[in-house]
């Protein structure tokens, strides 16, 4: 056991007082963990759109003070009762959602939406006891979504970390937390485009680019990127994207558009915007027969789907995913495994690195459209 085992730790955090305010290095205290937790010293924390969304709380219940961050790697400092899987000096990633392995999503081969530890944005304490393990001067701090990695050291359950091979640096691999493994999952785990085929990718911010790299690690011949921002073609080059359709340069709709390019409908498309639109222009430029869109981006609570029923009696597949299909603790240390053996490229999702005292810069880069991923280097 660490020599901090059991003890109350005192480090740096960066708090979120209220909604949209600059965050604030604070010293907090870390309560130790409790029955199936487990404490972590984070080394690297990314900076994911969702942590800016739930900031600036535009559209969901405000829950604050709160220490967000949530894409990561870390070391285990110490365990709680009852953890078996994870030892002092373990190298994890966390995970905003879950896999406890009892549940009946846990034990089918389909399904990663763990019953007892799925993504829950609204709660802001520990499972165990309902209570925080972050307060300062005795007044609770809330967690974020199980994580809240922009905290030198973090309390979390044990089915929401992944143990990764400790020889993976941890400053790259960290953004496999989320939004990289979101979008890789879709095309590989749930698309499944074959070698040769064509794919059809509807935003191109982090994870409509990891979407493409899936596309070009399954051997697409075609990955068309489509986005109303014309200046991120040049960068999705690097992630295999080889044309780009900009729908506002078209008259008339863009599941026409890329039907006419593609002899009748892509082969696969992934849409990664949020947007009802894109969704519904992902579905109906599949080609019929064969076709398969996958839906990836989170809409407004009052969006309705509407197509014509013959697109999906005419042989066309639509289909959902949460975090790419991926298992975190099951199939995460793989994913971590492909870009060691070379197969998945992470460097050049990274675009910045902070210290963790210049995290608000971080902030400023993403809400600037500057960032795809930024490496927040904590201690630093």
């Amino acid at each position: 056991m660490s020599s901090t085992a059991g003890q109350v730790i005192k480090c740096k955090a960066a708090v979120a007082w209220e909604a949209g305010k600059p965050l604030v290095i604070e010293e907090v205290e870390v309560a130790p963990p409790q029955a199936n937790e487990v404490r972590v010293k984070i080394l690297f924390t990314s900076l994911c759109h969702t942590d800016v969304y739930f900031w600036e709380a535009k559209g969901q219940t405000p829950l604050f003070p709160r220490i967000f961050g949530h894409e990561a790697g870390g070391i285990v400092e110490s365990v709680g009762e009852g953890v078996t899987d994870l030892k002092l000096g373990d190298h994890v990633l966390p995970v905003f959602t879950g896999e406890c392995k009892e549940c009946r999503h846990c034990k089918s081969e389909e399904s990663n939406m763990c019953d007892l530890l799925r993504i829950n944005t609204d709660r802001g304490v520990m499972l165990n006891d309902g209570k925080t393990r972050f307060s300062i001067n005795g007044k609770p701090i809330y967690h974020f979504v199980g994580t809240s990695t922009f905290s030198e050291y973090t309390v979390i359950h044990v089915g929401c970390l992944a143990k990764i091979n400790p020889a993976a640096p941890l400053d790259k691999v960290c953004v496999l937390s989320c939004g990289i493994s979101t979008g890789l999952g879709a095309t590989l785990n749930v698309a499944k485009p074959k070698k040769g085929q064509s794919v059809a990718v509807f935003g191109l911010g982090a994870v409509g680019l990891a979407a493409a790299e899936g596309a070009r690690i399954a051997g697409a011949s075609r990955i068309i990127g489509v986005d109303l921002n014309p200046a991120r073609f040049e960068e999705a080059k690097k992630f295999g994207v080889t044309e780009f359709v900009n729908p506002k340069d078209h008259d008339k709709p863009v599941q026409e558009v890329l039907a006419e390019m593609t002899d009748g409908g892509v082969d696969r498309a992934v849409e990664c915007t949020g947007s009802i639109q894109a969704m519904i222009s992902a579905f109906e430029c599949v080609h019929d027969g064969w076709g398969v869109a996958v839906l990836v981006g989170v809409p407004s609570k009052d969006d309705a789907f509407k197509t014509h029923p013959m697109n999906l009696l005419n042989e066309r597949t639509l289909k959902g995913t949460f975090f790419g299909n991926y298992k975190p603790r099951t199939d995460i240390p793989g994913v971590v495994e492909k870009y060691m053996n070379k197969e998945l490229e992470l460097e050049k999702f990274i675009t910045h690195s902070v210290p963790f005292s210049e995290i608000n810069k971080a902030f400023d880069l993403m809400l600037h459209g500057k960032s795809i991923r930024c490496i927040i280097t904590m201690g630093a």
